[in-house]
C-alpha cells in the first residue's frame, strides 16, 4: 500500500523532525502491513523520536513484528504497545540503542513480553530474580537464551533512564553472578561423581567482584576447592578442575545463539601458567611468598559468588589482610605507578586518543587513582574497603582523603565515561572501549545520553571536558608524593593510637613526648572533616619532623598554623593534595625559628608552599615586588599605613625566600636538596637585596606623597652599598646606603636640601617603629666623612668631596655601590662619578694597597668579638667573608679599569671575572668561592635558625645541630661540620695570604 503524496509530504517532513536520518526508508516502513494499525498515531512517532536511533528502533520494530509467530501474537503486540507507554518507551528504547538485542528479539519474537512488567518488584532485581529467569536453562543453548532475555529487561531500564549506570553495572554484575551459579549448576549434573567429591567455590574479581559489570567483559574468576567429607585431596582438585573448566565452557563457548561472555581466570596465583584450583591454604602459601603487587589491587575486588559460599567466604576472610598490608611493601606506591604507566604505553598509537578504558583520562584513570588511595589508607579505614569503584571514591571523599570537589567532578566523570562505555557496547553486544569514529554511531551514542541539539559535536566535547578532568584529577591524586609516604608507614604508625604514638614519639627523638601527644590530641580528635584530614597528615608530618634537630618545636609550629588557620577550608587541603606542600611545611615549621615566626605572623603564606597560583617559592622579581608594594603604598592612608603595607609584603617575601632556603638545603621526597650551594646563596642574596630595595621605594614615594604630594623639590636617590650593593643581603643584614639628590630646577638649594634631609630622617623613622617583623635597619655610615658628615648630599657636593678629600677606603667602600631606589638618572650620574675612583685608570699605588692591608688588620683587631675563636668567625676569621671580600675588591681596584669583568659589584662575579682574566689560578678562585659560599650559608643558617643575626657558629647544642642539618650533616655530626669550615677556610687563607697579603710561602 502507497501513502498518497500530499500526505507522504507531511509524514517525511514529521520524520525528520522527529530525529530519522532516512526519511525516505521510514516512510516506506510505515507503510509496511504491519505497521498499519500504528502508521497515523503520533504517539508512535513521539516513541520513535525518543530513542537513541529512531531509524533502527522502527527497523527493529518492523522485524519484530514480521516474527511474531501469526496474526493473534501481531495484534497483542500492537495492542500493548498502543496501551503500555512503559512497554513502548523500552521495547523501542532497546530497539533504537542495540543491533545485537533487535536480532535477539526476532529469533525469540515472545521475548518481548519480559518487557510488560513495570512492578516495583521489576525495577531493581538482584541476584535471585536473575536466578528465578534462567531457573529453566538446561543446557549451554537455553541458558544464553534466558541470558539474552535478562539482559534485555537491564537495557531497557537503562536506556529509558529507568537506572542509573551504577545501578545497571550493579544489576549486570548480579546477572553474571546468577549465570556462574547456573553454569556450575549444568556442569555439576554432568558430573555429580566430580560434585560429591569437592567444595568449589567461584570468586569473581574485577568489575564482577567489584558490582560495577559493563554490557560485554571478561568476567574475572578464581577458583578455591577443599576435599569433601573423607575424600582425597588430590582426586578433589581434580574434580573441582574439571567443574571449573566446565563451567568456563558453558560461559564461553559460542553456539547458535551466540556466547554469554568469556571467563577469564588467569587472574589466579602464577596466571594461565599455575594451576586453574587451588586449596584455600596454597592460595595463602602463593600470597605470602611469591604475589606481586598488582595481585594485591586485584584482590582488592574479590567477591565470593558462586558454589560453595561459606568456603568463598574464608577465601575473603583470609586474604582480606594481606591485601590490607600491600601497602606497606617496599616500593608499593611507584610499582602500582608503573603498572598504570606501562597500560598507557601499549597501547596502539592509531587507538591512544579513542581509548574510553585504557587511554589518559579513562576509566582506568578513575580506578588506579581510587584503588592505590584505598590501599594505603583502607589499612587502617574500614570504611574504604569496597570493591566498587564509585562507593569507594564516596567513601574517600567522606574520610576526607579526596577532596569533595575533586570527588564529585570524578565521580560526574567516571558516570558519563561508563555511559558511553556502555552504550558503544550495546549496539553490538561486543567488547570494545574505543570510541567509533562513523558520524552515525556518535550520533546514536549522544542522542543515548541525551544530546539532542546537535549529539555528535555536544558528544565529544562532553567527552573531552570530561577526559581532561580525569587526567588532571589522576595527575593530582595517583602521583600526590604524601600517598608514598604514608604507605611507608607501619600499620601501627599510620592508626596513630594513643600508646602507637606515644611509642613512635620517643623512637623519633622527641623530647616531650607527653607535650606532643597533646598536640595531636588537639589536632586530630573527633569526627570532623578537618581532624579526619589532620589523622591523615600527621603519622607523616611526625617522620618529617623527627628529621630535623628540633622535632617537638616543629610539632608545636604545625599546632599554631593549624589552630590560625583551622577555619581556613583550602589549608588542609594544600596540604594534602598539592605536590610537596606537606613536605614543605613540615621542613620549614622545624628548621628553627625565622621561619615558623615570619609564617605565624602571616598563616596565609603557607600557600606559597605548594604548587598553585601563589607563586610557589620561586622568588619574585624586583620589578614585580616594587609593582605591588607601590600599589600598596597608593592604597593606603598615610605613611605610617602605608609602609605597614610594604612590611606586610616583605615579611611574606622573607618567608617565602627562608623557605625556599630551607627546602633547597634539606630537600624533599619530591625535590632532594640543591647541589648547587653557590647557587642557593645567590638566590638568598638576590631575593632579600631586591625585597629591601622595594620596601625603601614604597617607603620613599610613601613619604613623599605625604609630605610634598607628587612634587618634591628635589630629585632624589638611594644608592645601595655593601652587601645591599652586591646583592648579597642576609636575613639580618643591615641596609648600607647612600643619600644622593639634585635640586629642581629653579629650587633653592637650601630648600632642597631641607626636603631631602627630612625625607631621609622620616623613612628613617618609619622604618624603625616598632613591629614584630625583623627590622630593616638603614645604615649610612659609608657616606662622605662617616657619622660626621651630612645624612644627604648633593650630587655636586659628593664631586667636590670624592675630588678633594676622598680616600683609600671610600674608594674601596664604592667598589659596591648600585643604584637601588629613587630617581634613575640621578642615580646613574651617581655611578658615572664614582666609576674613576672605584676603577683607576692607573691602578692602585703601592702605598694605596698598604693603606687598604692596615685597614683590614685593624678592623679584624676592633671587630672580632672578645672570646670568640676566630677560626669558627664567618665573617672576620681567617678564610671568612672579610678575607675573600678584599682579596677579590683589591684584585678590582688594581684591574677594573682594565678588565671590564671586574665592573661589578658582586663578589662571586668578579671572582669569576679576575679568574677568566688569568689574574688568580682557576685552583685558588674556586678555594676562594667555596670559602665564601660556605661562609655566608653559616650566617643564613645561624639566622634561619635562631631568629637573630649572628657570624660565628651557636654554642647551644640543638642550634649547632639545627644549623648542622641545614649545612648537609645529620644528627651527631656537629663535630665533622665544625672540621670541616675549619678545612675549608683554612685553605681559602692560603690563598688570601698569598693574594691580599702578598706572602708567597703557603
Amino acid at each position: 500500500m502507497t501513502a498518497a503524496p500530499g500526505r507522504r509530504s507531511s509524514t517525511f517532513t514529521r520524520l525528520l523532525r522527529h530525529g530519522f536520518t532516512d526519511a525516505s526508508a521510514a516512510e516506506r516502513l510505515l507503510d509496511s502491513p504491519e505497521l498499519v494499525p500504528l502508521r497515523d498515531d503520533p504517539v508512535l512517532l513521539d516513541a520513535l523520536g525518543a530513542t537513541a536511533d529512531p531509524d533502527l528502533a522502527l527497523l527493529g520494530l518492523v522485524r519484530l513484528l514480521e516474527a511474531q509467530p501469526g496474526p493473534g501474537a501481531r495484534r497483542e503486540l500492537l495492542d500493548t504497545l498502543i496501551s503500555s507507554k512503559p512497554l513502548r518507551d523500552r521495547l523501542l528504547g532497546v530497539l533504537g540503542a542495540s543491533t545485537a538485542l533487535a536480532d535477539h528479539l526476532t529469533r525469540h519474537p515472545e521475548d518481548w513480553q519480559a518487557l510488560v512488567m513495570y512492578e516495583a518488584y521489576d525495577l531493581h532485581p538482584g541476584v535471585e530474580e536473575f536466578e528465578a529467569g534462567l531457573a529453566e536453562a538446561d543446557d549451554p543453548v537455553s541458558l544464553r537464551v534466558a541470558y539474552r532475555r535478562c539482559l534485555l529487561s537491564i537495557a531497557a531500564r537503562d536506556v529509558c533512564g529507568t537506572t542509573g549506570v551504577a545501578e545497571s553495572a550493579a544489576e549486570l554484575a548480579d546477572l553474571a553472578t546468577a549465570t556462574l551459579r547456573a553454569a556450575l549448576r549444568l556442569a555439576r549434573a554432568a558430573a555429580p561423581e566430580d560434585d560429591a567429591l569437592c567444595r568449589l567455590a567461584v570468586i569473581a574479581m574485577g568489575k564482577c567482584g567489584g558490582h560495577e559489570l559493563n554490557y560485554v567483559s571478561d568476567v574475572d574468576v578464581i577458583f578455591v576447592a577443599e576435599p569433601a567429607e573423607e575424600a582425597d585431596e588430590t582426586k578433589a582438585l581434580r574434580a573441582a578442575t574439571r567443574l571449573a573448566s566446565h563451567l568456563m565452557r558453558i560461559c564461553s563457548e559460542t553456539t547458535v545463539e551466540g556466547s554469554i561472555w568469556p571467563v577469564d581466570a588467569n587472574l589466579r596465583p602464577e596466571g594461565r601458567n599455575g594451576p586453574l584450583v587451588r586449596t584455600l591454604s596454597s592460595h595463602l602459601a602463593y600470597y605470602q611468598r611469591w604475589a606481586k603487587t598488582w595481585e594485591f589491587q586485584a584482590l582488592l575486588k574479590a567477591r565470593p559468588v558462586a558454589g560453595d559460599l561459606e568456603l568463598g567466604e574464608e577465601y575473603v576472610a583470609a586474604v582480606q589482610p594481606l591485601v590490607w598490608k600491600a601497602a606497606e611493601r617496599e616500593n608499593f606506591v611507584p610499582d602500582v605507578q608503573k603498572m598504570r604507566r606501562r597500560v598507557v604505553e601499549n597501547i596502539p598509537a592509531a587507538e591512544v586518543d579513542r581509548q574510553l578504558k585504557l587511554g589518559p583520562g579513562g576509566l582506568r584513570d578513575v580506578e588506579f587513582a581510587v584503588q592505590l588511595l584505598q590501599l594505603v589508607h583502607g589499612r587502617t579505614d574500614t570504611s574504604l574497603r569496597s570493591g566498587t569503584t564509585l562507593d569507594a571514591l564516596g567513601a574517600l571523599a567522606a574520610g576526607g582523603y579526596v577532596g569533595r570537589a575533586d570527588a564529585a567532578q570524578l565521580d560526574e566523570a567516571y558516570r558519563f565515561l561508563r555511559s558511553m562505555e556502555h552504550r558503544i557496547q550495546l549496539f553490538r553486544l561486543r567488547r570494545t572501549h574505543l570510541v567509533p569514529e562513523e558520524e552515525a554511531e556518535l550520533r546514536r551514542i549522544g542522542r543515548s545520553l541525551g544530546l539532542r541539539t546537535d549529539p555528535v559535536a555536544e558528544l565529544l566535547r562532553e567527552w573531552k571536558r570530561h577526559a581532561t578532568v580525569v587526567r588532571r584529577l589522576h595527575e593530582k591524586l595517583f602521583y600526590r608524593p604524601l600517598l608514598d609516604a604514608v604507605a611507608q608507614l607501619a600499620t601501627g604508625e599510620a592508626r596513630l593510637s594513643a600508646e602507637a604514638a606515644r611509642e613512635r614519639m620517643v623512637a623519633l627523638g622527641y623530647a616531650d613526648p607527653a607535650s606532643a601527644l597533646r598536640h595531636l590530641e588537639a589536632l586530630a580528635s573527633g569526627v570532623t572533616r578537618k581532624a579526619a584530614i589532620q589523622r591523615t597528615l600527621l603519622p607523616v608530618l611526625l617522620g618529617w619532623f623527627a628529621d630535623s634537630a628540633d622535632p617537638d618545636a616543629g610539632l608545636l609550629n604545625f599546632r599554631k598554623v593549624s589552630d590560625a588557620l583551622g577555619k581556613t577550608p583550602w589549608y588542609l587541603r594544600l596540604l594534602r593534595d598539592e605536590g610537596a606542600a606537606a613536605e614543605n611545611l613540615a621542613r620549614v615549621l622545624s628548621a628553627g625559628r625565622l621561619a615558623p615566626d615570619l609564617l605565624l605572623r602571616a598563616p596565609e603564606a603557607v600557600a606559597l608552599l605548594g604548587d598553585g597560583d601563589g607563586g610557589g617559592l620561586e622568588p619574585r622579581s624586583r620589578a614585580h615586588l616594587e609593582q605591588e608594594i607601590l600599589a600598596a603604598v597608593r592604597r593606603a592612608d598615610g605613611a605610617a599605613q602605608a609602609v605597614t603595607a610594604a612590611r606586610g609584603v616583605r615579611r611574606r617575601e622573607l618567608f617565602r625566600t627562608a623557605a625556599a632556603d630551607i627546602v633547597g638545603s634539606y630537600g624533599t621526597e619530591e625535590q632532594p636538596a640543591e647541589a648547587d650551594q653557590g647557587a642557593l646563596v645567590d638566590r638568598v642574596g638576590g631575593a632579600v637585596s631586591d625585597l629591601t630595595a622595594a620596601t625603601l621605594a614604597g617607603t620613599l614615594r610613601a613619604v613623599v606623597r605625604d609630605g610634598w604630594g607628587d612634587s618634591l623639590p628635589t630629585r632624589f636617590a638611594i644608592i645601595g652599598m655593601g652587601r645591599f650593593g652586591g646583592h648579597e643581603l642576609g636575613y639580618g643584614s643591615d641596609a648600607d646606603v647612600l643619600f644622593v639628590h639634585e635640586p629642581r630646577d629653579g629650587v633653592d638649594e637650601r630648600e632642597a636640601s631641607q626636603a631631602a634631609n627630612k625625607v631621609v630622617s622620616e623613612m628613617r623613622r618609619l622604618l624603625q617603629l616598632p613591629s614584630a617583623d625583623p627590622p630593616l635597619l638603614i645604615d649610612a655610615d659609608l657616606r662622605p666623612e662617616g657619622k660626621s658628615g651630612p645624612l644627604v648630599r648633593t650630587l655636586t657636593s659628593y664631586a667636590a668631596y670624592y675630588r678633594r678629600w676622598s680616600m683609600t677606603w671610600e674608594s674601596h667602600a664604592l667598589l659596591r655601590a648600585e643604584p637601588v631606589a629613587g630617581d634613575e638618572d640621578l642615580g646613574r650620574r651617581f655611578i658615572e662619578l664614582v666609576d674613576p675612583l672605584r676603577y683607576p685608570a692607573d691602578g692602585l699605588a703601592d702605598e694605596a694597597v698598604r693603606e687598604i692591608r692596615r685597614l683590614k688588620a685593624r678592623m679584624e683587631s676592633e671587630r672580632l668579638p672578645r672570646g670568640a675563636d676566630p677560626k669558627l668567625h664567618a665573617k672576620l676569621g681567617p678564610g671568612g667573608l672579610s678575607d675573600v671580600e678584599w682579596t677579590v675588591q683589591l684584585l678590582q681596584l688594581r684591574h677594573g679599569a682594565a678588565e671590564p669583568g671586574l665592573r661589578t659589584t658582586r663578589t662571586r662575579q668578579a671572582l669569576a671575572a679576575a679568574r677568566a682574566a688569568g689574574l688568580i689560578t682557576d685552583e685558588d678562585a674556586a678555594t676562594l668561592d667555596e670559602a665564601w659560599v660556605l661562609a655566608t650559608r653559616v650566617r643564613n643558617a645561624v639566622m634561619l635558625v635562631r631568629g637573630r643575626a649572628a657570624d660565628t657558629f651557636p654554642a647551644e647544642a640543638r642550634e649547632l645541630a639545627a644549623v648542622g642539618r641545614y649545612l648537609g650533616y645529620g644528627p651527631g655530626h656537629a663535630g665533622d661540620m665544625l672540621d670541616a669550615y675549619r678545612r675549608t677556610a683554612r685553605r681559602a687563607r692560603g690563598v688570601v695570604e698569598e693574594l691580599f697579603y702578598g706572602i708567597t710561602e703557603r
